[in-house]
């Protein structure tokens, strides 16, 4: 499960386009934001089986984090944003993410995380389009990584958490394979790849920290094809995007 092959057959291609923004992100520029973030991740000693939380609303940063975590070997763990901080603090320790990424938009739980660590924050914080004490801005903190493919990649995977209706969320954690990315089963993008039009869009209307928009919008992108990704869903934004 791939976007290389995309970006560099067609870099210009979108990748990403959120709505109603209408900010674009390329399949080159795709490659490069997540080849320059697993550089860093490697960097601060995140290895094969880490895990990154992510903690963002639907942004143009979200699909680069992921597809970063996958090419390092990494759990990426995307966590509801309607969570209060003790909420989020317990899946980020219960899944022993080593680093975590957030937004300025999710400030407000960001400052209160530490309070309900035991263990205090993970060593590597990231915070996107916004400042936060004791947080690394991203992506400026990525400029001076390379844009080129880490030295060691193997396939990562999605962990995702439960939602918590029977008790506290509970990890879905699935075997890695221990497979470098291209050879790793990828039996989702070929099926996306045979039956959905190469010339076609995938629209992704619902948070992308649940489950099937975070794959599927993946999917798609692996398979060479554009995902709208609306920031806020809205019913009559969802028909306008259509």
């Amino acid at each position: 499960m791939q976007i290389r092959e995309h970006a560099e057959a067609t870099p210009d291609k979108p990748a990403v386009i959120m709505y109603p923004s209408g900010t674009v992100v390329t399949f080159g520029e795709m490659e490069k934001r997540a080849n320059q973030l697993a550089h860093l991740l490697r960097s601060h000693g995140l290895r094969d089986g880490d895990a990154v939380a992510i903690l963002m609303e639907n942004n143009e940063h979200y699909h680069a984090v992921m597809w970063a975590a996958r090419r390092a070997g990494l759990y990426y763990v995307p966590i509801n944003t309607p969570l209060t901080a003790a909420e989020a603090a317990y899946i980020i320790d219960n899944s022993a993410a080593r680093a975590v990424v957030g937004s300025a938009a999710m400030g407000p739980i960001l400052e209160r995380l530490a309070d309900h660590l035991p263990g205090g924050l993970p060593g590597l914080r990231l915070i996107a389009t916004g400042l936060l004490d004791g947080w690394l801005p991203y992506p400026e903190c990525v400029a001076d990584q390379p844009d080129t493919p880490i030295a060691d990649e193997i396939e990562g995977d999605l962990l995702q958490y439960s939602s918590g209706t029977t008790g506290r969320p509970k990890g879905i954690k699935r075997p890695l394979p221990h497979l470098p990315p291209a050879q790793a089963p990828g039996l989702m993008t070929a099926l996306v790849s045979f039956w959905a039009d190469p010339d076609g869009v995938y629209l992704s209307p619902a948070p992308l920290y649940h489950t099937a928009p975070s794959v599927w919008s993946m999917t798609f992108q692996a398979a060479g094809i554009p995902v709208v990704v609306m920031e806020k869903f809205d019913a009559e934004g969802a028909l306008d995007a259509i």
